[in-house]
């Protein structure tokens, strides 16, 4: 099971993320065995990627310093063949979120983009009324879509919602599951980038790898509202989830 070959392997994952989740994602990755460093200034990102298995991503509070920092690491990753994961939080919000991942898309070869729907319509060109960082409202044929972005920039391509769509430009499939509460709290959606990136880093065949790393992501948050209705602990309640699925595997989802 996927969470519990990260655990075996230990990769170090270098996140380059945004501080509203960096502590979530950190205390995350080390619930399934993996090794968090989130790095960011110019003068270190080259050296850090160097010695990391995985590099994610994460333009969520994007400023001019870090966007400098993500492509110096993503040049670094692409020359070391260290798989990168791009979440591009709330792309399609402002202008500068969209000029920024339109220009890291076209400077560093991405090995996995974890999206939502809002997100995959605005680096698509999609017409689409975004609310902010979150998904937001619109019309798109999201299958196509996701496969014409894949087959463009040679990767992965995973948009997040009620049902997971997962593509590689050939092969695609929907995963169905998890639970509400995932979306009442902030942070799910960018720790899953961070797992995929673990997953990707472990993996002999990613594709695989990350259709079950989204299917147990979906599970871990069933068990998570099994064991609270309080959204307050709900963030609580997954750390604990992943972790128990990392250590028990399939037998820590029998309720």
């Amino acid at each position: 099971m996927i969470f519990q070959t990260i655990r075996q392997q230990q990769p170090l994952i270098h996140c380059i993320t945004n501080y509203v989740v960096a502590n979530f994602q950190a205390n995350g990755l080390l619930a399934i065995g993996a090794s968090p460093v989130m790095a960011d200034d110019c003068q270190e990102v080259e050296e850090m990627v160097a010695i990391a298995q995985a590099l994610l991503i994460n333009i969520g509070t994007l400023n001019n310093r870090t966007k400098s920092a993500m492509l110096l690491a993503g040049e670094k990753a692409n020359i070391l063949d260290i798989p990168v994961v791009l979440d591009p939080v709330g792309v399609g919000a402002t202008t500068y979120r969209k000029e920024t991942v339109k220009y890291l898309l076209e400077n560093i070869q991405f090995a996995v983009i974890r999206c939502n729907l809002g997100e995959l319509a605005a680096i698509a060109g999609v017409n689409w009324q975004q609310k902010g960082v979150d998904s937001g409202h619109g019309t798109i044929a999201m299958e196509a879509e996701a496969v014409s972005l894949a087959q463009r920039y040679q990767c992965i391509v995973i948009v997040t919602g009620e049902r997971d769509f997962i593509t590689d430009g050939k092969h695609s499939q929907w995963i169905a599951g998890g639970h509400p509460q995932m979306t009442e709290v902030t942070g799910t959606g960018c720790l899953l980038s961070a797992i995929c990136g673990a997953a990707y880093s472990v993996s002999h065949n990613p594709y695989q790898q990350l259709i079950e790393t989204l299917t147990y992501y979906k599970k871990a948050g069933v068990l998570a509202s099994a064991f609270t209705a309080d959204i307050g602990d709900f963030q609580i309640a997954l750390l604990n989830a992943i972790h128990r699925l990392s250590k028990d595997g399939v037998a820590s989802c029998i309720l």
